[in-house]
């Protein structure tokens, strides 16, 4: 028997903050179907395949049938997932203007195999227009292998973020990081709150960042404020309370809060938190909107982050809502135009 205080790390709850999964050992499993499903219609659907015989352009998915999982063992990350998939595709011959129609088959996606020993099968309505099959049976079999990779690269980082816990050690080490300025992104930092603890007590961090949108503020503050135009930018259902103590909820629950402050045109602050943090706990996230002449700068704090999350929740903010925000402004412009 070991003596006090020598017993084998892996069953010692102390070393974790919250006590759970001690550091990782135990086998979780979390199902990624539904999200799976979500993600194979954005990068696949709208795919567009241009070359000398004409364009083609690849329109919904038909069928998907299938299933995927993400498990964890001794902190290493498992992943199965097979998939049958079918989708439709249109396009138009450069010389003649003639317009066909035809269907993607990838009958089985699955991690047994490599992306590019994948089948894909590419088939056309009756009629002419080879020329355009051709043209899907190179460069968009090609063009389909690279949004299943970004499928499979998302599943593995995205999906999979909070699943490998931090142990003692690994939240004890230095969490400040200063990232240089890309795109309209200005500012995106992190700095350590080893007293900020929000619901459950836990290792938090605060996350800083800033973006600037080609709107102006008051149009900003309403794609947060506003349940239609929140659904346009999440694609999703949401819940929209825009009132003091309003509830919100976005991406099918992935995340809750409520409202806790509003200025309109000028200030939000919410208690804001994912499906997959401990439970009860919240982040304060507080938006800032300033008017750059015909843009705006957003200036966003969010504190109370879990120290596990950290990367997750800036991916959360950058993809899921910046990105998002920034495609339905072109959007709403292209319209106009």
């Amino acid at each position: 028997m070991a003596k006090w205080g020598q017993g084998d790390p892996r069953w010692i709850v102390e070393e974790r903050a919250d006590g759970t999964n001690v550091n990782n050992w135990h086998w979780t499993e979390r199902d990624a179907t539904s999200w799976s499903k979500r993600k194979l219609k954005e990068v696949l659907e709208g795919l567009v395949v241009e070359g000398e015989a004409g364009r083609c352009e690849i329109g919904d998915l038909k069928h998907v049938e299938g299933e995927a999982s993400c498990n964890s063992r001794k902190g290493k990350l498992i992943f199965f997932y097979e998939w049958n998939l079918r989708l439709s595709w249109k396009g138009t011959v450069k010389e003649s203007g003639e317009k066909h129609k035809g269907s993607v088959e990838i009958p089985n996606l699955s991690e047994e195999n490599e992306v590019d020993d994948t089948e894909i099968n590419v088939s056309k309505k009756k009629g002419e227009g080879d020329v355009l099959k051709d043209l899907m049976r190179t460069e968009g079999t090609t063009k389909v292998r690279e949004a299943l990779r970004d499928y499979l690269k998302a599943l593995k980082t995205e999906f999979t973020l909070g699943m490998i816990l931090p142990t003692k050690a690994s939240a004890g080490q230095e969490l400040a990081t200063e990232r240089k300025p890309s795109g309209s992104t200005m500012q995106d930092s992190v700095t350590p709150q080893s007293l900020d603890m929000v619901g459950v007590k836990i290792p938090t961090v605060r996350i800083h960042m800033r973006e600037v949108f080609n709107s102006p503020a008051d149009e900003l503050y309403s794609i947060f404020t506003k349940k239609e135009l929140v659904q346009k930018f999440s694609k999703c259902p949401a819940m929209i309370e825009a009132e003091k103590g309003g509830k919100l909820q976005m991406f099918e629950g992935f995340v809750s809060g409520e409202y806790t402050e509003l200025v309109p045109s000028q200030r939000l602050v919410l208690k804001w938190r994912c499906r997959s943090w401990p439970d009860e706990h919240y982040a304060t996230v507080a938006l800032n909107f300033q008017d750059l002449a015909t843009q705006s700068e957003l200036e966003l704090e969010c504190k109370g982050v879990p120290v596990s999350h950290e990367e997750g929740t800036r991916q959360c903010w950058k993809k899921q809502y910046f990105e998002e925000i920034h495609i339905l402004l072109q959007q709403s412009k292209d319209s106009m135009e």
